[in-house]
């Protein structure tokens, strides 16, 4: 990574790394690496900040709600840590500027696509704490969690299945595609579908991750339509 963008991604960060390597191992996609023969890029930096940030936000919650079950702050840790929320604090930091890419990856819109925002954002945690520790990445994780002024219990896949059984009396069927990456991080690639209508796509670490995200992509699309068509929903599957 040029020294430049190095520097205006740290700005960002508000971190400076000791070992600038882990900076340019984080947001270094496997294509890029590829295509020049090489063989460091994140998906290793990915596994290590995902197993951090679970750490850190359980903690954040155990202390933010003395009074909550196990039940209720495992909800709250799942929605925290989700695709969703990384990829909002991705786009805070403008994050998918700084991604390096391989030529087809940036022609096919990487530098926005949810998968590769989460996932980088959870390799640099995984660089902040190999740079500097847990203190360091745990300050890195809060800040962004603290945003978080009211967490609010969203369930995706109930709140599409209450949309669509409304009008067609029949659930949304959801339908596993595809499964990629080494065992210990394995990707899970979920489609969503009414009437054979595909209506989203999502990808998570574990199944019930990515039928989220698929429902999560549904209402996006229902939503966006109803304002730009000004369509009734269940248009989309008619």
């Amino acid at each position: 990574m040029p020294h430049q963008d190095s520097a205006g991604l740290e700005k960002l960060l508000r971190f400076t790394f000791k070992d600038g390597k882990l900076l340019r191992e984080a947001v270094t996609h496997k294509s890029y690496a590829i295509e020049r023969g090489e063989n460091v890029f994140n998906e290793r930096l990915e596994f290590l900040g995902d197993s951090i940030l679970s750490a850190v936000t359980a903690h954040w919650l155990f202390k933010r709600y003395p009074s909550d079950d196990e039940g209720r702050l495992s909800k709250l840790k799942s929605q925290l840590v989700s695709r969703p929320s990384l990829v909002e604090w991705a786009r805070d930091i403008d994050l998918g500027r700084f991604l390096l890419l391989s030529p087809g990856e940036e022609s096919t819109g990487g530098r926005d696509r949810e998968s590769l925002l989460a996932n980088v954002f959870e390799a640099l945690i995984g660089a902040i704490f190999l740079d500097q520790g847990f203190p360091k990445a745990q300050r890195f994780i809060v800040r962004f969690l603290s945003k978080k002024k009211r967490i609010v219990e969203t369930d995706y896949k109930s709140k599409l299945q209450e949309l669509i059984q409304k009008r067609y009396k029949v659930p949304p069927t959801y339908l596993l595609t595809a499964e990629s990456g080494p065992d210990h991080a394995k990707t899970f690639h979920i489609e969503v579908r009414v009437r054979q209508r595909l209506l989203g796509k999502g990808e998570g670490h574990s199944k019930k991750e990515a039928e989220q995200a698929a429902a999560y992509q549904a209402l996006k699309k229902i939503r966006a339509h109803r304002i730009a068509k000004k369509l009734d929903p269940e248009s989309l599957v008619d």
